[in-house]
């Protein structure tokens, strides 16, 4: 029996996608009743529960064999770093008692001890609690998401999209559902099977090859401006950022733009940026 914590989220959902056709009852966790209705169906039982409520999170993993967890995203508007963190440790918290045999952990590229640092600190923490639990872990640490891209199709029509790294930047890069089908054969695989792994796309891509691949899709050339490093915390609070949550985005950013170092062998997907890009048509 399978968890899946953020079951109706780009990456959640492609990992039930991936271990619905076995037939193993999985049980998608999300974050409310109109999300549960979107994934519940067959051998899939939506469970809509509030992950800092740890009571009935363990509740849930006892009724588990293996589980995938996500940490979910916290609104901008707030401290997300302190958000994060409290969602992260309410779910570690849930995890004793629970007899699960496995667990898969949704990491990131560049994820390091530190504060403030934006998923890379906060998903550093996340991995070391959960291995801290003493059930095996599987650690999927997953590059830039395409999905990041998804809201620059409208300002690529105009023939302009704003990214905060210079078009030279080379970056791996790699879609959601690669990563729900990298976790879900983790998820099902040997309870051996654990520690880190790094998954991205099938190759890695500039920022100008991003502007290029908005180019093919809308017809016409898209230039790429690059907000400036000593104005980027300004560009997130124009965005409705909290002043936190602008910060840390800003300095998870910076981290990026320094450059983490790179796996030499990653698991690597099949989905390209070109196929995301011409799928947002």
């Amino acid at each position: 029996m399978y968890i899946v914590l953020g079951a109706a989220g780009n990456v959640g959902s492609r990992v039930i996608e991936t271990l619905r056709p076995a037939g193993e009852k999985i049980f998608a966790l999300v974050h409310s009743e109109q999300k549960a209705s979107a994934v519940d169906g067959g051998n899939v039982e939506a469970v809509a529960l509030d992950v800092l409520d740890s009571a009935a999170l363990r509740a849930v993993f006892q009724r588990g064999r293996r589980a995938f967890l996500l940490n979910p995203p916290a609104d901008p508007t707030t401290d997300t770093n302190a958000e994060e963190l409290k969602t992260a440790r309410s779910i570690a918290a849930a995890l004793k008692d629970s007899d699960l045999e496995k667990l898969v952990v949704q990491s990131t590229y560049g994820a390091r001890q530190g504060d403030g640092i934006g998923d890379l600190s906060v998903l550093y923490e996340f991995e070391r609690l959960a291995e801290a639990s003493g059930i095996p872990t599987a650690i999927n640490r997953a590059a830039y998401y395409y999905t990041n891209f998804d809201m620059l199709l409208e300002p690529a029509r105009k023939g302009l999209i704003t990214t905060a790294f210079p078009d030279n930047f080379v970056l791996p890069m790699v879609s959601p559902a690669d990563l729900g089908k990298a976790a879900a054969a983790r998820l099902s695989g040997p309870v051996s099977n654990v520690g880190i792994e790094y998954v991205e796309g099938p190759q890695r891509y500039s920022f100008a090859d991003v502007a290029a691949a908005f180019s093919a899709v809308v017809g016409r050339s898209v230039s790429l401006a690059t907000t400036p490093r000593d104005r980027l915390e300004e560009s997130f609070r124009k965005l409705g950022f909290s002043p936190a949550a602008a910060r840390s985005y800003t300095r998870m950013t910076e981290a990026t733009l320094d450059g983490p170092e790179l796996p030499r062998e990653p698991n690597r997907g099949a989905i390209t940026l070109e196929d995301h890009v011409a799928a947002l048509r």
